[in-house]
């Protein structure tokens, strides 16, 4: 199994050469998918050491990256 966050720095790496054609939408995606692939580890490593959250500290955490009406 691959890691994710190992992917998407390939992935970055590869889309930001200077030798190739891109746009710039296409490396902030990039940095995008690198950014939530390293904040989807650190989340997992953290509950994984943690004791388990209460329901409403789950939904307090769940509106921090999922702020009422959609986009920020």
């Amino acid at each position: 199994m691959s890691d994710p966050v190992l992917t998407a720095r390939a992935r970055l790496a590869y889309v930001s050469r200077r030798d190739l054609p891109h746009d710039a939408t296409t490396v902030e995606n990039a940095r995008r998918d690198l950014n939530a692939a390293k904040l989807e580890r650190w989340i997992t490593e953290t509950l994984a050491a943690a004791p388990p959250l209460s329901d409403e500290q789950r939904r307090h955490l769940a509106a921090l990256i999922a702020p009422a009406g959609g986009a920020r």
